[in-house]
């Protein structure tokens, strides 16, 4: 099975993948529908209204607050994978651009490719 692990990433950003493509998973939902089907009817073991919900309550805050710790973690990686390609890709249709402009002389070309470079930052992101 083929890793989409880019390699370099530190312990912390592996573990989060590894943990994002566990939860993503069907059976993984399978198995939170399963654990709240064998929590209801283990009211009439527990006895205790109280102990019976703070039992379901504090398991799913656990895990919920866990999840969302690992899963924004990926989720922030994949936002900032995607807007350096975009960059990238604006980039160099910026470059095109310039290239047909200095070969012809065409003042609308030379505003387009100014209003390029405006709209994604490219002289920002240039100089910094």
């Amino acid at each position: 099975m083929p890793s989409d692990i880019t390699p370099g990433l530190g312990p912390f950003d592996r573990f989060a993948t590894h943990a994002s493509n566990f939860f993503s998973k069907a059976w993984f939902f399978s198995l939170c529908v399963l654990l709240v089907l064998i929590w209801a009817p283990s009211y009439f073991l527990i006895g205790d209204l109280d102990t019976w919900q703070l039992i379901i309550n504090t398991a799913t805050t656990i895990v919920t607050f866990l999840m969302v710790a690992l899963l924004q973690n990926t989720q922030t990686r994949a936002d900032k994978a995607v807007q350096h390609k975009l960059n990238a890709i604006a980039d160099g249709l910026a470059d095109l651009m310039d290239h047909i402009a200095e070969a012809d002389d065409r003042p609308r070309l030379h505003a387009d490719v100014e209003e390029l470079k405006a709209a994604v930052g490219l002289e920002t992101r240039e100089g910094a």
